[in-house]
């Protein structure tokens, strides 16, 4: 299986991301909002097959000095054939140089995470409005 990494959002089809998304549960994604966070995001992977998309990454940066990665998502059918790792690969060439990249794992996720150079953080802090993504996330 050949396995395509597009870096821009060139021809997406925003329902296929959000069957993506759905195959590993986060039902809560719809196409618009999708678009919108990629469109605001400042780098992008696609992963597609000939003939559908099966993951994709995302981050945001001021260029210099802070990066956020976001949504590193495999298709549920496509998991554990390496597309993650690549995708994670794409996104950290993209953000060479910057200073300081974050991410939060989802939960299990986290040796992989570990595996591409990343460690828990002692001062990191967040706020969830989702009650449910707080109490799973916040000490």
């Amino acid at each position: 299986m050949k396995l395509i990494y597009q870096e821009d959002l060139t021809n997406i089809d925003w329902d296929e991301m959000r069957q993506v998304y759905q195959s590993v549960g986060w039902k809560k994604h719809t196409e618009e909002k999708i678009q919108t966070v990629f469109q605001a995001s400042n780098a992008v992977v696609i992963v597609r097959t000939d003939k559908r998309i099966v993951g994709f990454g995302r981050a945001l940066t001021d260029g210099v000095f802070n990066a956020a990665i976001y949504d590193i998502v495999v298709h549920k059918d496509f998991q554990g054939l390496g597309i993650a790792k690549h995708i994670m690969a794409h996104l950290l060439r993209k953000l060479e140089g910057i200073s300081c990249i974050h991410l939060i794992s989802t939960t299990g996720n986290e040796p992989f995470y570990k595996k591409m150079g990343f460690k828990k953080v002692k001062t990191g802090m967040a706020r969830y409005l989702n009650s449910g993504l707080a109490q799973e996330y916040l000490e």
